[in-house]
């Protein structure tokens, strides 16, 4: 009992701090100027403001979290503007006109609920995770390949089933690179100099799971793994003629790939050809 009233504790105190990261502190006052949450949450400290001025987070870029929310927004008009139209299609006349946006939006909920919980857990804990997470979404990604547990789809070979859903671990590889890069070019930053030991070890590590990626093939999850790399060097300082040399090499390799792809190029080239866009709107429908 005692520790389900610690957990709902801990999830109204999170709940409070948000929403004194989205107000500035005029919400949640009351449960911020108690105990707050029992976590350490690092940099996430409240600063007390004079008598009836609330509260306010510190170390919390709030223009991010304004960014992020207007992305979402933005992701659900996109959604309802793309699948309006879908009823009319004979394929998909069962469903209703809001059915993939009302399904986007439960996920978008899904996902609110989860940052919630993720927010209870201390930095220090995230960063004992790092390592361990990116080898068990490596794991995954090699396992997916094999016939007897990954779930074939139109040649693509992505998905592990689980009967009621599928998991693309895919996804949580991008989740665990994010946790491991920005972790490594912590235990780094004194050598962020030195390619050997800085730049190339990890390097390394995404590279493996881009020919885990490639072999699947799912190309656009690999081009986002190695953005996410590519990002938290910039961010963690890495020499500048190093950052420049490693992205003209993987920009190389991506314009070889789709060069190489006849399926992609007709994806890439159907943007300026109204005829192709037609012929992958049949594949995709039919």
């Amino acid at each position: 009992m005692s520790e389900a009233m610690t957990f709902t504790q801990r999830l109204q105190a999170s709940v409070a701090r948000m929403g004194s990261v989205l107000t500035g502190g005029v919400w949640g006052t009351q449960a911020a100027s108690g105990q707050g949450l029992p976590v350490n949450l690092g940099a996430y400290d409240l600063a007390s403001r004079a008598r009836g001025q609330g509260s306010r987070m510190m170390g919390v870029d709030q223009t991010l979290i304004w960014v992020v929310m207007a992305l979402v927004l933005w992701g659900m008009v996109m959604v309802y503007s793309a699948s309006i139209a879908m009823p009319d299609n004979p394929r998909f006349s069962r469903y209703t006109h809001t059915h993939f946006l009302i399904r986007h939006v439960m996920a978008i909920t899904v996902g609110c609920v989860m940052a919630l919980l993720a927010f209870q857990v201390p930095m220090e804990t995230w960063e004992k995770m790092a390592r361990p997470l990116f080898v068990l979404s490596l794991i995954l990604l090699a396992l997916v390949l094999l016939p007897f547990i990954g779930k074939g789809v139109n040649g693509a070979r992505r998905w592990i089933s689980f009967g009621v859903m599928n998991f693309q671990p895919s996804e949580l590889a991008k989740l665990a690179t994010i946790i491991y890069a920005a972790n490594y070019m912590v235990r780094k930053m004194d050598v962020k100099e030195n390619f050997f030991k800085a730049v190339w070890p990890m390097g390394a590590a995404v590279g493996l799971a881009g020919v885990f990626l490639l072999a699947e093939p799912d190309m656009g999850a690999f081009l986002v793994i190695a953005t996410i790399a590519m990002g938290i060097l910039f961010l963690g300082g890495v020499n500048a003629r190093m950052f420049f040399l490693i992205l003209g090499v993987l920009i190389l390799a991506f314009v070889i790939m789709i060069a190489e792809s006849p399926w992609r190029r007709e994806r890439i080239f159907a943007i300026w050809t109204p005829s192709v866009q037609s012929t992958l709107w049949a594949k995709a429908t039919n």
